[in-house]
């Protein structure tokens, strides 16, 4: 089902063009070629997956709607409604790549679909926003750098949090608290905890039911299409839309729902973008083959002795949200180490990012949060959820990215796809 496209060259026709392009205020984009951006231009892009997300990104700044796409016509109904007429409609997202016009392409679908999309957008010349988390297993991630580097593309996850906007319980964003680790005044090895207590939801609300009436799909959905690479399940409307994270063969739940949101900038304030921790052990039911369930307690931890700590229970109420040996972090940026702000003025602020997803795509720029260092936030999620499926804490090894002597967690890494469906 995945397929290969090329841009075709249009040297002779931007030839042609130049000589008369000062006359106009605004040269459309896909006039000028790939990789040529007027001044006066904006990027145009297509949204794939329109019910919900994808619809609270059709302003974004630099950009106009060329393109929707949806398996469910009420969806694109809706969202086309919400746009300009010119804008083009479609229910097969490899139609959407063909378009020359296309620059950048973003993806609101379920996790299930992310890693194909975004590794055929690739393949066909587009530039990539895509929805958290990056890929459902570690396998599709693996795959899309590959496409996304082979092929050089821009690529940006849509979770921002490590370099904007206030991070949850926290009270500020990152930066005074990457700049607060690397400073070295808490110490090393540290302890990060996640938990309600911290200002972090786990949404639990996001689970899976196992009793559910086999139904007829509605008349406006390709379910079959929805499904995609996912092992085909009688249709039921709690397997799709809204409440599909309560499934394994989409999401995980609330880990996979805001795990990204809450770990990717750990792993930043912690300088770990190159690495993945080397064990990860749980406290929770066992889970459901096809539903998702709670869990009580997720712990990893890495090589140098740093912890991540996933409190889904709330147990430890007074805990830091980050601590080390000299020193501890509270939500509200408090801290026991005294006169705290002074003493971090005297140190330098955290290394300059490429954040706005413009100038990237425009320049060619490696974006803030990329196809890599998304790849390493995202597997520590993938991470957890095999060992949760599997009922058993796990070994890892974050150079082969691959479980340590358990052929059955291996197995989680790269799962078979439906056919025709490949990445």
């Amino acid at each position: 089902m995945s397929k290969k496209f090329s841009g075709s060259s249009r040297r002779s026709f931007l030839k042609n063009t130049l000589a008369t392009a000062a006359i106009f205020t605004i040269v459309p984009r896909h006039v000028l070629g790939r990789g040529y951006i007027a001044p006066s231009d904006q990027l145009t892009k297509a949204v794939i997956g329109v019910g919900g997300m994808g619809r609270n990104h059709f302003a974004y700044a630099g950009t106009r709607v060329g393109a929707i796409c949806d398996v469910d016509r009420v969806h694109i109904k809706e969202a086309a409604a919400m746009l300009d007429k010119g804008v083009k409609t479609f229910t097969d997202y490899r139609e959407v790549l063909q378009l020359s016009e296309i620059d950048i392409v973003h993806i609101a679908t379920p996790p299930h679909w992310h890693g194909i999309i975004a590794a055929d957008a690739a393949r066909a010349g587009k530039d990539i926003w895509c929805e958290k988390p990056m890929t459902r297993t570690i396998g599709e991630g693996k795959r899309l750098i590959e496409a996304v580097q082979q092929n050089g593309r821009i690529f940006r996850l849509n979770t921002w949090f490590r370099f904007e906007d206030n991070f949850y319980g926290m009270g500020t964003t990152v930066k005074p608290i990457k700049k607060l680790v690397q400073s070295g005044l808490l110490g090393w090895p540290l302890k990060v905890t996640v938990s309600r207590h911290t200002g972090f939801d786990w949404k639990f609300y996001w689970v899976g039911k196992t009793n559910l009436e086999v139904m007829t799909p509605p008349p406006e959905l390709d379910y079959n299409m929805w499904l995609g690479p996912a092992p085909y399940k009688p249709y039921n409307p709690h397997r799709v839309h809204q409440t599909f994270r309560g499934y394994w063969d989409y999401d995980g739940g609330g880990l996979g729902d805001m795990g990204q949101h809450y770990i990717d900038p750990i792993q930043y304030f912690l300088g770990k973008d190159d690495t993945s921790p080397i064990s990860v052990e749980i406290d929770a039911p066992q889970q459901h083959p096809d539903a998702v369930g709670i869990w009580r307690r997720i712990e990893y931890t890495y090589a140098d002795g740093c912890k991540i700590i996933l409190d889904g229970e709330g147990k430890d109420v007074d805990v830091p949200y980050i601590e080390g040996p000299k020193g501890k972090l509270y939500p509200g940026f408090r801290s026991d180490i005294p006169e705290l702000e002074k003493k971090l003025a005297a140190f330098p602020d955290p290394e300059p990012q490429v954040t706005n997803f413009i100038e990237a795509v425009t320049h060619r720029k490696k974006f803030a949060l990329n196809e890599l260092n998304s790849f390493r936030s995202c597997s520590i999620i993938n991470m957890g959820k095999v060992a949760l499926q599997l009922g058993r804490s796990l070994n890892f090894d974050p150079v082969k990215m691959k479980f340590i002597d358990d052929e059955g967690a291996n197995r989680l890494i790269d799962p078979p796809m439906r056919s025709p469906y490949i990445l």
